[in-house]
């Protein structure tokens, strides 16, 4: 039997590839919604085409309200093995791709979708929308990236509070604590995260995929490593193709135009 089309994929002409997680009203994570969350990573991966990748959800109720409860019965008795290894390897394919991504969190965006929106570089909110990690309440926890995630976004102690209550926080909060980059205005998420990525898409690309690697392993080396890496990335882009560009739009005081991709033509 064919499988629903759960996520959907919009690759404009400006390289900004719009991904919507299309289960409405709640967007809820099923099985059929993380198989093709991989698939879908792995092609934009694999698109040069592509220089920025936003993530939303269908509708205007939510971003997504976490996993389909539905499933449980059928994932209870090995969860691990059936649900959390591949939500897991979904949100990782996510924060690993190789451009930038933005999440417009255009509602309501609970548990697996709040961890959706952690594995993302940055995060639009409505300013009507809450966020959250209820799954204590439940008898559970995040297990897909929140309890490691929402810390070096927050900090423990603020990561703490947020996943022991399962409170629901509004995006006023959530801008305070560092949990989301920008507010935007009711109804118009995907707009601002649209004019955030047509800015950044004019950047440098092999620039841009250095720049987002080298902070995410950041998190994890200590300063001879991460100098090491800083070291070889500056080589790559000192010799890249981008810098022609660069220079001589400095001097001649215009913009520049970078459209070289991130990986060098061979």
């Amino acid at each position: 039997m064919t499988q629903p089309q759960l996520v959907e994929t919009e690759v404009r002409s400006d390289g900004i590839a719009i991904l919507t997680l299309s289960n409405p009203p709640l967007n809820l994570n099923t099985l059929t919604t993380l198989d093709q969350l991989v698939e879908t990573c792995g092609r934009l991966a694999a698109d040069d085409k592509v220089r920025v990748v936003i993530i939303t959800g269908a509708g205007d109720r939510a971003f997504c309200a976490g996993s389909d409860i539905k499933e449980f019965a059928d994932v209870r008795d090995q969860v691990v093995d059936k649900k959390l290894s591949k939500e897991n390897t979904a949100f990782t394919a996510i924060e690993q791709l190789p451009m930038p991504v933005i999440a417009a969190l255009n509602g309501t965006t609970l548990g697996g979708g709040a961890e959706i929106a952690l594995a993302c570089d940055l995060r639009i909110i409505d300013e009507k929308a809450k966020i959250g990690f209820p799954e204590v309440k439940l008898g559970v926890f995040p297990g897909s990236g929140g309890v490691f995630r929402l810390p070096r976004l927050v900090g423990p102690s603020v990561a703490m509070e947020l996943l022991y209550t399962g409170d629901l926080v509004d995006a006023s909060y959530a801008l305070g604590v560092g949990l989301v980059n920008r507010i935007a205005p009711a109804g118009n998420t995907l707009e601002a995260a649209l004019a955030l990525a047509s800015a950044i898409a004019k950047g440098p690309a092999l620039a841009l995929s250095l720049i987002k690697a080298g902070v995410r392993d950041s998190l994890l080396q200590d300063t001879r490593a991460a100098t090491d890496r800083t070291l070889a990335d500056s080589h790559a882009v000192f010799t890249g193709p981008d810098i022609e560009e660069g220079i001589d739009a400095f001097f001649a005081k215009r913009k520049p135009e970078f459209t070289a991709p991130r990986r060098p033509r061979q």
